[in-house]
């Protein structure tokens, strides 16, 4: 399997402006104009073009991420297809110039945050609510995001003289080049708001409430649309992804959709028979024993288990009965348990390896 972090030559917590930056970089050295008839390049160019399209896009890169594989990107996908157009414009048109007029930096989605959230085995199985303090960047309330100190603005960059862009002629074209005093912006902040030292936004942490759906597990992930990074020069959010990790229980295992649980009952029970009552997510639930059962017996609760996620319909609470053998016996316990095994033919007091060698003599007899 192609690993798309290594073609692209970033680590896999990169930044979308990191894969950008990488990407512009790769696709200069490789572009077909640049290497003609060199089919190695070309293949290069294909491979680097293919990672780029699924690491930019957050909902592929989650996919890649956790499946390897990128929904959408399977049998016809063309390095060349939805996207490009934006992808060339804007690294050959910096490159080469562009005569549409002055450019200015375009709106960018904000990058997606991450937050691992820790919920009980309850919580996971009836659903629940949760408030969550996410650190992000917000604009700063004193400059409203300008950058500027309060009553002052961004001045006209000198540099390109507001145009975001400096041309120079080379024969008969004009070749532009994003202004590097202004990143393209036009304007320059010459007096720097002391809230966010002219960077216009804070980091702040932003309460968000989430609902937890009944029947998620280990690994589901929750997603937060526009709840994520700032967007840059006035492009969207990103978004939240909050990935759940559910704890042990103490009394419940889960597999699936099921619930397995052990319950202990006394040797008279187990002999006589007996009704337990046992604990399930919504109160409890009654078990009939019949007589003469056995340790390790396993009982089925319909419908006692997990909510299907997304679906109709729960498993099942499966419980082990199992005897429980007192640690401490009162002296007439002791005297009655001592008669029984008389009556029942056990000599509890023969060692055990006279019993094996009884059971050996009774089988030659």
């Amino acid at each position: 399997m192609k690993d798309y972090y290594e073609t692209i030559g970033v680590a896999r917590d990169a930044s979308e402006v990191d894969i950008k930056k990488a990407f512009r970089q790769l696709a200069l050295k490789y572009h077909p104009d640049r290497n003609p008839d060199n089919k190695e390049s070309e293949e290069k160019f294909k491979e680097i073009n293919e990672a780029y399209s699924c690491l930019i896009d957050p909902e592929k890169r989650a996919n890649y991420d956790r499946f390897g594989t990128a929904e959408g990107m399977g049998a016809g996908y063309s390095p060349f297809g939805t996207g490009f157009g934006d992808v060339f414009e804007d690294i050959f048109g910096d490159f080469f110039g562009t005569f549409t007029g002055n450019r200015r930096p375009r709106p960018a989605k904000g990058n997606d945050l991450r937050y691992d959230l820790d919920i009980t085995l309850m919580e996971a199985a009836l659903g629940t609510e949760k408030t969550l303090e996410i650190p992000r960047w917000e604009d700063c309330f004193e400059c409203r995001g300008s950058g500027s100190a309060p009553g002052k603005s961004p001045v006209a960059c000198q540099n390109c003289k507001g145009a975001g862009q400096v041309r120079m002629q080379q024969g008969f074209f004009t070749i532009a080049r994003t202004c590097e005093k202004c990143g393209g912006a036009g304007k320059v902040i010459t007096d720097p708001c002391k809230g966010c030292n002219g960077q216009g936004r804070v980091r702040k942490y932003k309460s968000i409430s989430i609902k937890i759906p009944a029947g998620v597990d280990i690994g589901s992930r929750l997603r937060m649309s526009n709840e994520g990074e700032m967007g840059l020069n006035g492009g969207p959010r990103g978004d939240l992804y909050i990935i759940l990790n559910v704890e042990e229980h103490s009394f419940f295992k889960r597999d699936g959709n099921d619930l397995f649980c052990e319950v202990p009952i006394s040797f008279p029970q187990a002999a006589l028979g007996a009704e337990i009552e046992v604990p399930t997510l919504d109160g409890t639930a009654k078990i009939k024993i019949s007589p003469s059962t056995p340790s390790g017996r396993m009982f089925h609760l319909r419908g006692k288990g997990i909510q299907r996620l997304g679906a109709h319909g729960k498993g099942d609470q499966i419980v082990r009965i199992y005897i429980d053998v007192p640690k401490k016996l009162t002296p007439r316990q002791k005297e009655l348990l001592e008669e029984f095994a008389q009556i029942n033919g056990d000599e509890v007091s023969k060692p055990f390896k006279e019993k094996i060698k009884d059971l050996f003599t009774g089988a030659e007899k």
